[in-house]
């Protein structure tokens, strides 16, 4: 299937890109870097103006209130909302259609090239080329777990373009069916939902589709990549060429075959960063469990009204460690100064205040 992508590359950005192709041995980068870099600058726009602009307006009494930090956060899971409703339709889209994907043997997933499965990478490498820039300039928001999915994703989409497992872009692209749950769970605790019953049910949706598409279909395909790679690795690639002149070279699939081989360090590059993600998926599942089984705990001691001994309850900067804090000033000027101590009566579930006003002389 050729590049469905109404816009073709224009031919002096091809011809740029044609010496950093060259030499990563990236042949197939030239035909789809329009597609990377629109990619990621569309993503840049979208973080830097349309987040902002649009957020302000649909919640003007939260987004401008945010601290910078957490504006930075909302901007980037906007760009990752966006991002994985696109490029998951397009996935799922070219699967479909593409006729060629269901007759390839080992030879053409490893080996083989569509301009579809290109225009997922471009895309793909795009989106993660703008990811790892932003971790790169803000590595202590969001740290080095998504500053090493950012490096191991953009090189396993990277590799697609010398062409290595082409067909199997689209496949692990489906990772990203969870993101919109994820990101709709982070706004929920931003729009001060926490625990509300839409949070839940996003909540149910967010493990089921994680499970599903991560853990079940990603480790599935991860060992149908390592078996096929495992393939090229130990099978003689006589056959591979043959199959490359005597493919026709209309359907483009084995264009690029000519010089079929898979160097160990290749396959090792690959399958590291396919561990690599993996390992983070489970992970992170683990974390997304206790995160969302707190979510809730909490909500349902706030309901029932229970004060924990050991939490400090916070009063106006002032924890009440021990349940008494004496000597506040609550107010003060230059007629009045009014002072008290606050208590936390365990038995009522409420905060008590005893105020002292002392009035100031005057000459």
């Amino acid at each position: 299937m050729h590049d469905p992508f109404p816009i073709p590359c224009p031919p002096f950005l091809s011809q740029l890109a044609k010496p950093i192709a060259t030499a990563l041995d990236l042949p197939t980068l030239p035909l789809h870097i329009h597609e990377i870099l629109f990619a990621t600058l569309a993503y840049h726009l979208i973080c830097v103006y349309l987040s902002p602009f649009v957020s302000a307006r649909l919640f003007p009494t939260i987004y401008p209130k945010l601290p910078p930090r957490t504006r930075l956060n909302w901007d980037v899971h906007v760009v990752s909302l966006v991002q994985s409703v696109a490029i998951c339709s397009l996935a799922l889209w070219v699967m479909r259609v593409d006729g060629e994907r269901k007759t390839q043997e080992w030879e053409e997933r490893v080996f083989g090239y569509t301009g579809a499965g290109g225009m997922i990478q471009g895309f793909a490498a795009g989106y993660f080329l703008w990811d790892l820039v932003i971790c790169l300039r803000h590595l202590a928001v969001f740290g080095w777990g998504l500053l090493a999915h950012a490096v191991a994703a953009l090189v396993v989409f990277s590799l697609g373009f010398r062409p290595f497992v082409n067909f199997y872009g689209p496949t692990f692209i489906l990772y990203e069916l969870s993101s919109p749950f994820l990101n709709f769970h982070w706004f929920f605790d931003k729009l001060h939902m926490t625990g509300s019953r839409p949070q839940w049910y996003n909540g149910i949706f967010l493990l089921t589709s994680f499970f599903s598409c991560r853990l079940v279909w990603g480790s599935y395909q991860s060992v149908r990549v390592y078996a096929d790679v495992w393939s090229a690795l130990h099978i003689d690639n006589a056959g591979v060429l043959e199959k490359a002149w005597d493919w026709d070279v209309s359907d483009e699939v084995m264009r690029y075959a000519t010089g079929a081989n898979v160097p160990a360090w290749l396959g090792g590059v690959y399958l590291g960063s396919n561990v690599v993600l993996n390992t983070l998926n489970f992970y992170w599942f683990g974390k997304m469990i206790e995160t969302i089984r707190k979510r809730f705990s909490e909500r349902k001691g706030k309901e029932n009204g229970s004060l924990k001994e050991e939490d400090p309850v916070l009063v106006e900067g002032v924890a009440l460690v021990d349940g008494v804090v004496d000597g506040v000033v609550l107010y003060e000027d230059d007629e009045v100064r009014e002072t008290g101590y606050i208590q936390v009566d365990e038995k009522e579930k409420v905060l008590k205040l005893q105020k002292t006003e002392v009035r100031k002389r005057k000459g």
